[in-house]
Formats: structure tokens, sequence, C-alpha cells
């Protein structure tokens, strides 16, 4: 069973940085991809980055290119979303998803995180 968690949300005002963090539970980490996705209220799920199981390979929706960076630490089972300046529309709830190939679509993903609140104000 793979199990991820997520941390490093909280409000911050239009301009700040936060750096998301998401640990997944066992020994297989780096044969996963990795995609961060969104939900802001009353809005559906967006992709927002992905990362394969090599770190070479990343994707970014088009709002947050030279914003936000994706990466992972296989010896530490941990992907990161760096995010720099955010703005109030990056407000959302943020899950990292899990699964064997990278896809943008969030329905392609086994395993889900619960989700960290991120907010910006203006």
């Amino acid at each position: 069973q793979v199990q991820l968690v997520e941390s490093g949300g909280g409000l911050v005002q239009a301009g700040g940085s936060l750096r998301l963090s998401c640990v997944v539970s066992g020994r297989t980490f780096s044969t996963y991809a990795i995609g961060w996705f969104r939900q802001a209220p009353g809005k559906e799920r967006e992709f927002v980055a992905g990362i394969g199981w090599n770190t070479a390979n990343t994707a970014y929706v088009d709002s947050v290119k030279g914003r936000f960076t994706i990466s992972r630490d296989n010896a530490r089972n941990t992907a990161y979303l760096q995010m720099n300046s955010l703005k109030p529309e990056d407000t959302a709830v943020y899950y990292c998803a899990a699964d064997r190939r990278a896809s943008r679509i969030s329905s392609e993903y086994a395993y889900w995180g619960q989700g960290t609140q991120v907010t910006v104000s203006s």
C-alpha cells in the first residue's frame, strides 16, 4: 500500500513563497511518477506540475511556469513543490498523487494524499 502525506501549506501574502512536501511510504518511491494538483472552491481539480521517476522529466501548467518548481529526493521518499511569486489565484487545496506513469489527468493517479491548504492574500 502506498500512502502520501502532504505538508507545508499555509497563509502567505501575494509575492511570497511556500514549499510543499509530499512524503510517500513504501520502498518503491523511485519508480513512481508524482503529480501535484490543486482544487479551489467551486472549481475542478487541476494539474499543477508533474515529475517522472527520472527527475529530468517535468511538466507544468502554463499558469505556474517560471514560478513553481517540482523536484524529488528519492533517498528521502519525498517530492516537493517550491512555489514562488504566489498570487491570490493560487489559493487552493494542493494534493500530491503517485502512479507508475506520469500524467496530467487526475483520474490516472491511483494514490493520493489528503491535501494541504494554500491561501494567498492580496
